[in-house]
């Protein structure tokens, strides 16, 4: 009877720890392991990428995000060419080779104040998970364990409400550390239904820490569909 018990609790305690974490445990989890001291919702800092592509010149940009001064810009050099765009508040300011334009030359130079709310919105995004995944109108999903290029990875599905995002998100999560190692997304079609031969994966390497905050330096971005490499952004510490 005793050895019987013994085996029930055995089974029972395996049954429990192989079971997939709750989307929420997962994320928290994962948060943990990056911002350990909630540092995202006060970050502060300025970084360095640099993006390179196949058969294209490189391209380095200096990223400011200050969250609680609501500031934000962004100046990018590729050949011979610099832009900057700033976000102050509600104050926008766009700069080319140093100038800064007014509305009629800044439309010339196919710069505008809805592409620094781009830029804005798309850096703090990147930079910010998994924290960002806390925000309002982003929906978790069911978490899975899935096998990625060999490895073993738990994996939250992400939605967001229609006034934020159309895109599926899948999470991929190292099972022993939590570290975020991939990010993949889909387009969806006018159904919702997620179109399996859109969209692109990011594998995530290296770390390094800003704010605090265990930041990914490597990002490198290819096509779901036929695996196409498309670039890698690397964050180039001064």
């Amino acid at each position: 009877m005793k050895s019987f018990l013994a085996l029930a609790l055995f089974l029972w305690s395996f049954s429990s720890f192989s079971q997939n974490p709750s989307s929420q445990e997962l994320l928290d989890n994962a948060i943990n392991y990056h911002d350990p001291n909630g540092n995202w919702e006060h970050f502060n800092d300025t970084f360095t990428v640099v993006m390179t592509m196949p058969k294209s010149a490189k391209r380095t940009s200096t990223i400011s995000i200050n969250l609680p001064a609501e500031y934000f810009s962004v100046t990018a050099t590729k050949d011979t060419v610099t832009t900057t765009y700033a976000l102050n508040k509600d104050k926008c300011t766009l700069t080319y080779n140093g100038k800064v334009l007014d509305s009629l030359k800044a439309k010339d130079k196919n710069m505008t104040c809805d592409r620094a709310t781009l830029y804005k919105n798309y850096y703090s995004y990147l930079y910010g998970l998994p924290m960002k995944l806390k925000d309002e109108g982003t929906n978790l999903g069911k978490v899975e364990k899935k096998i990625f290029k060999g490895k073993d990875y738990l994996v939250l599905k992400v939605t967001y409400d229609e006034a934020v995002g159309s895109d599926v998100w899948y999470f991929y999560f190292n099972p022993k550390t939590y570290a975020m190692e991939i990010y993949q997304f889909f387009k969806t079609d006018e159904n919702g239904k997620e179109k399996t031969d859109s969209g692109e994966y990011i594998l995530l390497s290296e770390e390094t820490l800003l704010n605090g905050i265990k930041i990914p330096k490597v990002r490198a971005w290819y096509y779901n569909k036929a695996d196409k490499y498309l670039g890698t952004d690397t964050l180039v510490e001064d």
